[in-house]
């Protein structure tokens, strides 16, 4: 399991991503294309073009953790929009891991008095 303990931001790079990539060549495409440091602790996220497969980079320490999450059935929730990337809250970052939008406007659906016994 993941724990997100210590982690300051998450980016996710928009658009998909060539998940063949190794942890060199997208921790270079955090640094070059993106304008960011991938020695920082906060997590990149990408995602391939079919929407079910994930990679996660992290620096800890003194090295960096690859993360490779593959769904058997189904979609991530990947947000569409331009070249880039954008932050997310941990939170949110549960959310699209689970399966669910990153604009949900809570997390469990209401529960009703007659649902309650």
């Amino acid at each position: 399991m993941l724990t997100l303990s210590g982690v300051q931001r998450v980016y996710l790079a928009s658009g998909s991503t060539d998940l063949r990539k190794s942890i060199d060549s997208l921790a270079a495409l955090v640094q070059e294309s993106f304008g960011l440091d991938p020695f920082s602790p906060c997590l990149f996220v990408f995602c391939n073009r079919e929407r079910n497969k994930l990679k996660i980079l992290y620096w800890e320490h003194n090295g960096f953790w690859l993360f490779y999450r593959r769904l058997e059935r189904g979609t991530f929730q990947w947000p569409s929009g331009s070249e880039g990337t954008f932050a997310v809250s941990t939170r949110q970052l549960r959310w699209l891991l689970d399966g669910l939008e990153l604009s949900q406007r809570q997390a469990h659906s209401k529960v009703t008095a007659e649902a309650v016994i």
